[in-house]
């Protein structure tokens, strides 16, 4: 995972690819996606509704960073974000696909394996602890902002996790939101 953030920005896209299918590949091969993807329009309907919760913390976000620049962050901080993955020279299929593959990946590892299994004794804090590891990881990204908001769109995700008991709710959510934040109306 830290591959992609590591590699020359050229390389973000295949690295996504590939780091997104390990973290798959790795889920399922540790058995964390047996019986866990459960679609049903509850789940579906829960995951839409955390994905425009989400879009509209961010949106609120972006107005405060903009506002009082915390610890000196600014909006500038989240320009590399945009640039790796709505990166004009990305065609929009590519775009979509790495989101697509981003939303499944990071889904199956984060909340499938990690959150239901080795950090599940950590109880209630599961959610948290799972986006603590994955924000923990983005520091690699040397982007103050992209580990914050790593961390709340995480605990989102954790805390929609605890409540549909599978993951097709978290994959539709964190495409959708991916999609949003990223093609659709990004907030800048």
């Amino acid at each position: 995972m830290v591959l992609m953030f590591v590699a020359p920005s050229k390389y973000f896209i295949p690295a996504a690819y590939f780091a997104t299918s390990v973290m798959f590949v790795a889920a399922w091969r540790l058995g964390a996606l047996s019986g866990r993807f459960k679609p049903s329009v509850r789940s579906i309907a829960l995951g839409l509704a955390a994905a425009v919760l989400l879009y509209f913390i961010f949106f609120a976000g972006n107005a405060g960073i903009t506002a009082l620049h915390p610890f000196g962050v600014s909006q500038s901080n989240e320009g590399t974000i945009y640039a790796l993955i709505a990166s004009p020279s990305n065609p929009a299929w590519v775009q979509v696909g790495v989101l697509a593959f981003d939303a499944v990946g990071y889904e199956a590892f984060f909340r499938g394996y990690l959150q239901n299994g080795p950090l599940a004794r950590t109880g209630r804090f599961a959610p948290f602890s799972s986006a603590l590891v994955d924000a923990a990881i983005h520091v690699t990204t040397l982007n103050p902002l992209w580990v914050v908001t790593t961390f709340i769109a995480d605990s989102v995700w954790g805390v929609d996790n605890r409540f549909a008991k599978e993951l097709s709710s978290n994959v539709v959510s964190h495409f959708v939101w991916d999609v949003l934040i990223f093609l659709l109306f990004p907030i800048r």
